[in-house]
């Protein structure tokens, strides 16, 4: 069982969103009913045997509205009702109005065009799974050396804040401790904590048809990950290889030219460019095994994302976690490292993706960090703070 309060307090903020996911499809409906009004044609008698009655459509009609002002009630809180409501009465009205003119449309097919497919509302409501890899933001100017510049500043200031935060010290993990558990699941943190999932358990949500369909639509979408094969190939090459490598290999090129070939096209080249300029910046201060929190920390969400799924077993989750976690204490020493590195390694990718909003995206990094290091957890955050980082073992496991 799941609830539905908590999935009401999970979709606050895509109301707002939703609120036009709703004008727009009552724009549409219109656009549908003129057009039915428009055509007005007779239906032949042949095609009228075997039709319902107007009260019979009418009936369908209103059963599946109620439906999904049903559905919606469990998304959306009181005041996303109120506005349902009067979104019904004006259906009703637009139904009981046009019903006699669309008595030769398939009921279906005509709920179809009215409401689409997917309940495009729903997805509206769920917008806050979107704050992930592969996000859109909103535009900016283009990039130029001085953005550049401006970009560094507020990484190192960040960077710098991150250092302020308190932090418990870390305490040493037995081979078997029931806490590396917990632990490989706060390795997904930041991302879990900007799409407001779950950080109690595997499961990033409670297991509902909208909640699996918007994880499934962000696995595809942003990564090109559709199904158990391409999953596991992304966590071992985020594991194995992952941008600690592609961090080495612009540190050790004298120029990016060494880093182009020649399928690129000017804007490959340009990417090339910024990255190099940044790994030149701070190879000397900063290790590849720095970007460890990067690459280990999204190997985490999709492993938990996978799991979630059905992609993977939970049981093989957990061992994939494990193994994570024993990756990621290798290179790094507190959660302030890792949401460092997280910074670190997500500007790099977005110099990479010639995306002008890194700052506000480093913002949304930020915040995350600080709510699972010092927020109230009676609030459901403070995780991390809740969860000290292992220490770091000289020789293997006591």
């Amino acid at each position: 069982m799941f609830d539905i309060n908590e999935i009401r307090e999970r979709a606050q903020k895509g109301k707002d969103a939703a609120a036009e996911a709703i004008h727009k499809t009552f724009e549409k409906s219109g656009e549908i009913v003129d057009k039915m009004k428009a055509s007005d044609h007779e239906v032949p008698g042949h095609e009228k045997e075997g039709q319902m009655s107007s009260g019979e459509v009418e009936e369908q009609i209103n059963a599946s509205m109620q439906r999904q002002v049903e559905i919606l009630g469990q998304i959306f809180g009181a005041d996303g009702m109120a506005q349902m409501a009067v979104n019904e009465e004006m259906l009703q009205k637009m139904v009981e109005d046009k019903v006699s003119e669309v008595m030769a449309s398939d009921v279906e097919n005509m709920m179809g065009q009215l409401f689409g497919e997917d309940m495009g509302v729903l997805a509206a409501a769920l917008e806050t799974l979107e704050i992930e890899d592969g996000e859109d933001w909103d535009e900016e100017p283009s990039f130029g050396s001085e953005m550049e510049e401006e970009l560094y500043s507020v990484l190192e200031e960040t960077m710098s804040r991150m250092d302020s935060l308190p932090e418990p010290g870390t305490i040493p993990y037995q081979k078997d401790d029931v806490k590396w558990g917990q632990f490989g699941i706060l390795l997904s943190g930041i991302v879990s904590t900007l799409n407001n999932h779950l950080l109690d358990g595997m499961d990033v949500e409670a297991h509902v048809p909208v909640m699996e369909q918007q994880v499934v639509s962000i696995v595809r979408r942003s990564w090109g990950i559709d199904g158990r094969g391409d999953l596991l190939g992304m966590i071992r090459y985020l594991a194995q290889e992952g941008y600690i490598l592609r961090y080495r290999l612009y540190g050790e090129a004298a120029s990016p030219e060494e880093l182009v070939d020649e399928s690129m096209d000017e804007e490959e080249r340009e990417s090339v460019r910024r990255a190099w300029k940044f790994v030149d910046r701070y190879k000397t201060q900063y290790a590849p095994g720095f970007l460890a929190g990067w690459d280990i920390g999204r190997a985490a969400m999709l492993t938990r994302w996978g799991s979630f799924l059905g992609w993977i077993t939970e049981s093989e989750a957990t061992g994939i976690l494990w193994d994570l976690s024993q990756k990621v204490v290798e290179e790094l020493h507190s959660w302030r490292e890792f949401a460092q590195s997280y910074l670190f390694g997500g500007l790099m990718w977005k110099l990479l993706c010639g995306d002008s909003s890194a700052a506000s995206y480093l913002g949304y990094i930020a915040d995350a960090a600080t709510n699972l290091l010092v927020g109230d957890s009676g609030e459901g955050k403070g995780q991390w703070r809740d969860c000290p980082w292992p220490a770091q073992r000289k020789i293997g496991f006591t």
